[in-house]
């Protein structure tokens, strides 16, 4: 009886810890991806002339049998919600992440970030 409350204890310190690091874990994996895909997006206007209409473009092959992403699929952020690409004011690509929840607005785990927030260190 002694061990089970020891470990119960024990999750209750550790357990909180644990999910933090998750989070944190997959804000880093969600942050990288929509990178990776940002830099591709800029190669597919040097390439050809114009921005992609949706990610989908940067798995499919262009009008010169190149294709962006070695995915066959447009990959989906670490809680399964698919990335949003939009434009800033000035008409450049962003690529927006809607965080936990996958819908628009949030706060913590569900909040949303785009490329520029991270290119600027805002999140």
């Amino acid at each position: 009886m002694v061990v089970i409350v020891i470990i119960g204890l024990l999750a209750t310190v550790v357990a909180p810890k644990l999910f933090d690091k998750l989070g944190k874990a997959q804000v880093s994996a969600a942050k990288s991806d929509m990178l990776t895909m940002s830099e591709e997006i800029t190669n597919y206007r040097l390439n050809n002339g114009e921005n992609p209409d949706s990610l989908e473009r940067l798995v499919e092959k262009d009008s010169k049998g190149v294709s962006y992403l070695t995915a066959t699929v447009v990959p989906k952020d670490p809680w399964g919600n698919e990335y949003v690409l939009d434009t800033d004011e000035d008409g450049e690509p962003l690529i927006w992440c809607l965080g936990a929840d996958g819908v628009e607005g949030g706060e913590g785990e569900n909040l949303d970030f785009n490329t520029q927030m991270i290119i600027n260190r805002e999140i």
